[in-house]
């Protein structure tokens, strides 16, 4: 049984991990996509303030003074701060290979865009080199994580056994008296058995 949850779990690893190229090709799409639209917002904002001789650390200086110009500042500070993370995201996915984005998942990290695309996801067959290297290792990690769950079901198996105590079914006789001494008469001074 342990052996077939560990042929389980390799091809679990497989199935699973055979998909992460074509996952992260649909990601790095909807990533450019995002990187596409921020951009828009990006220079927009730096365009109006160049318009009025400002830096954009002098354009959000001056959004103070109301409770919405501090929203809005803070809004466009977030803003900034995400284009710029996905920016280099997006820009690190292009230049790597396939197979190098199996050691790139801190790349996939924006919450948006992954499940965006997790609820369009559409499984592929694993025909590419990269989708043939992904199975292998998420089977790798499938036995593996298997095996260490089988390695600890066992080792709490053989910890809770009770063991039972063995109880002789021999019962164990009085030790006979030594014979009483007789007197001259030829009399017993005492019986044989049975007094203590």
């Amino acid at each position: 049984m342990f052996k077939v949850l560990s042929i389980m779990g390799g091809l679990a690893g497989a199935a699973t991990l055979s998909q992460y190229p074509e996952f992260t090709q649909q990601y790095m799409q909807r990533l450019a996509g995002q990187v596409d639209a921020l951009t828009v917002v990006v220079n927009d904002f730096e365009v109006s303030a160049m318009r009025s001789g400002l830096t954009r650390s002098q354009a959000f200086a001056q959004m103070t003074g109301t409770p919405f110009l501090a929203d809005r500042q803070a809004d466009m500070r977030r803003t900034f701060a995400r284009h710029a993370v996905l920016s280099d995201n997006l820009a690190e996915l292009r230049v790597a290979s396939p197979i190098q984005w199996l050691s790139m998942p801190q790349r996939l990290s924006d919450p948006e865009t992954f499940a965006n695309t997790w609820a369009d996801f559409q499984p592929a067959a694993p025909l590419s080199v990269a989708g043939f290297v992904a199975a292998g290792f998420g089977g790798l990690v499938g036995w593996s994580l298997a095996a260490a769950l089988r390695s600890l079901i066992g080792r709490s198996l053989r910890r809770s056994k009770i063991a039972v105590p063995v109880v002789s079914m021999h019962r164990k006789e009085p030790a006979l008296r030594k014979a009483p001494a007789i007197d001259p008469q030829g009399c017993h001074t005492e019986p044989l058995v049975g007094r203590r």
